[in-house]
């Protein structure tokens, strides 16, 4: 029986369990993560104005190891070994037949002053205390931004910015605080949003104008203080600072024979293969693969990834040619608290739909039916 090694327990890591499970049902398992839960970061957007519980976004995996048949091992990966069929750990070694990392990647933390700013994608205790932060504010100035990785400009994630800053400015209106605050967005981007294409530009800058929002365009920030945003064009208050930085592979890559990119991911080909090895694949955030410039780091992006490298495996596994690639497609509802847009991209078209209450229930509705799986 071959035993196949999954690193992580994010979208890509668990729908690879379901995926394998689907079309290799006697194929052994392990799950290599720190802890056995599943962050499902999608709606943690809705923490910081307490419309939401952290706890309801934290889902314990421990069921859904035992219907999989996963043999979970607790511990973070430090390394490979034997061209991938060795996984070491803090707390183990795992041998394995093939392997797929999904671990994730990590922020760039170069910036001097980051530790004064909050990570959107930083887990739900971080948005606990931002949510504290924002009940402590009587006025001032809100700040909103992201940046890509200059090595890499797809390494970056943008969208759930626009999400926590169009949620707070409804939040503010609702409880009458708005003309309290000023909220600013900034950005080294000069048409922020462009990944999702020319309409989400174009849509996204006319909500931040009929929000009153400051968009300081163009900006490359240079340094966080305590009390201001400092970029290479000047400086401006801040009474809080919400920074999405861009992404770089995780640390233990730099100690592994792993092909790298420019930016620090692991380079795949178009089948999200490790490029050079056997056996070894890489879905989601942890790697840098062909297809379009503005293929998002995003969840749905590391699903399509996921089942595509599993079945890639199954086959190489059975001395099939790997053959099955994944759909290039950006799917995401951008959502405003009470209502949300929805843009869609594929290699063919682009689509824009304005904001509209119904977006809003229909990533209720998807969180729910997503997450059943899991529970």
């Amino acid at each position: 029986m071959n035993r196949i090694t999954i690193i992580g327990a994010g979208f890509g890591a668990l729908t690879a369990v379901r995926t394998l499970r689907r079309v290799r049902p006697d194929v052994g398992i392990d799950l290599i993560a720190p802890r056995p839960v599943f962050v499902y970061y999608p709606g943690t957007i809705w923490i910081p104005t307490a419309k939401r519980d952290p706890a309801q976004f934290e889902i314990p995996l421990e069921r859904f190891f035992e219907r999989m048949r996963v043999r979970y091992h607790a511990g973070t990966a430090t390394g490979i070994e034997n061209g991938g069929r060795k996984v070491l750990s803090d707390d183990s070694s795992v041998e394995n037949d093939g392997l797929i990392i999904a671990s994730g990647g990590s922020f760039l933390d170069k910036l001097p002053g980051l530790e004064h700013s909050f990570l959107p994608c930083g887990g739900v205790d971080e948005l606990a205390r931002l949510r504290d932060r924002l009940e402590q504010l009587d006025g001032g100035t809100l700040a909103f931004g992201f940046a890509a990785n200059p090595d890499e400009p797809s390494a970056m994630r943008g969208g759930p910015v626009f999400e926590f800053m169009f949620g707070i400015d409804t939040w503010l209106r609702r409880r009458k605080r708005r003309d309290s605050f000023k909220l600013v967005f900034f950005t080294p981007a000069q048409e922020p949003g462009k990944r999702l294409g020319d309409k989400a530009v174009d849509v996204l800058s006319r909500e931040m104008a009929k929000r009153d929002i400051e968009m300081r365009l163009g900006e490359k920030p240079q340094r966080f203080e305590t009390d201001r945003v400092v970029t290479d064009k000047g400086e401006f208050p801040a009474d809080l600072i919400l920074f999405m930085p861009g992404m770089t592979g995780n640390p233990w890559f730099d100690r592994t024979e792993l092909p790298r990119s420019p930016g620090g991911l692991i380079r795949a080909d178009a089948q999200c293969r490790a490029e050079g090895m056997e056996s070894v694949y890489v879905v989601g955030d942890a790697g840098s693969y062909s297809g379009p410039e503005w293929l998002p780091k995003q969840a749905h992006t590391a699903d399509l990834q996921a089942e595509a490298a599993a079945r890639n495996l199954c086959d190489e596994l059975d001395g099939k040619a790997p053959a099955h690639r994944y759909k290039a497609e950006l799917v995401c509802i951008i959502d405003t608290l009470d209502k949300g847009m929805l843009i869609t991209r594929t290699e063919k078209a682009s689509r824009v739909l304005p904001v509209f209450f119904g977006f809003h229930w229909a990533k209720r509705i998807f969180e729910w039916n997503y997450l059943r799986k899991y529970r």
